[in-house]
């Protein structure tokens, strides 16, 4: 197991039920967090670490802001992209200053080779070793990550975890389906204010894993 600390000065985690009011979840949700670990040590199967388990707790509260942004659709296929009906504004919700740690647990990591966490503690000792492309995000490129750097809890604080529970009042996708949306895993969670150490508790974790 290996405990990451992640900085992102801005982000939207949107949610997908969301229209013209493009609202974002408040904290990271399971599945944009696989996938920015994901794209840190350079992989482009999302399934290649299925089985994972993570556990996520947040430090910071970041301040909420709304903007109004130009999205690209396709509504007319005689016309170029963006031009004309293809494209309509759109508020979205930002996040700014996000700090948060993440337990990655590959104990139960269904594939061959290298875990995540073994690929992730690589990419922390030895950047030089990873083959990547891109900038580091968390959900859209442009919500880019300032900074990863190894949490060993040795100045144990307070945070906000996020916790599985049948009967939480926040529901977050695990495992997203961008195509059609009818394969989306989503769990249900609440957010515990607890002290974090070098260790997190079991019942903290999540499995990220397509639906049954």
């Amino acid at each position: 197991m290996i405990a990451v600390r992640v900085e992102a000065p801005i982000v939207s985690f949107r949610n997908p039920y969301a229209r013209e009011f493009a609202e974002t979840f408040r904290v990271p949700p399971p599945s944009t967090v696989y996938g920015m670990l994901l794209s840190m040590v350079g992989e482009e199967r999302r399934a290649r670490h299925v089985g994972v388990r993570l556990a996520i707790a947040t430090f910071s509260e970041p301040a909420v802001s709304l903007v109004l942004r130009t999205v690209w659709r396709v509504k007319d296929g005689a016309t170029g992209p963006g031009v004309g009906e293809n494209r309509r504004m759109d508020f979205q919700q930002l996040l700014t200053d996000l700090r948060f740690a993440v337990w990655i647990d590959s104990a139960g990591e269904r594939g061959a080779g290298p875990t995540l966490s073994e690929r992730i503690a690589t990419a922390l000792s030895s950047p030089g070793d990873i083959s990547r492309f891109g900038g580091l995000a968390l959900g859209e490129s442009r919500d880019l990550v300032d900074s990863v750097s190894r949490f060993d809890g040795t100045h144990p604080r307070e945070a906000s975890w996020l916790v599985p529970d049948e009967a939480g009042n926040l529901s977050l996708p695990v495992w997203p389906d961008h195509v059609a949306g009818g394969g989306t895993r989503w769990a249900s969670f609440r957010v515990e204010r607890a002290s974090v150490g070098a260790e997190a508790p079991k019942e903290r974790f999540i499995e990220i894993a397509p639906p049954a």
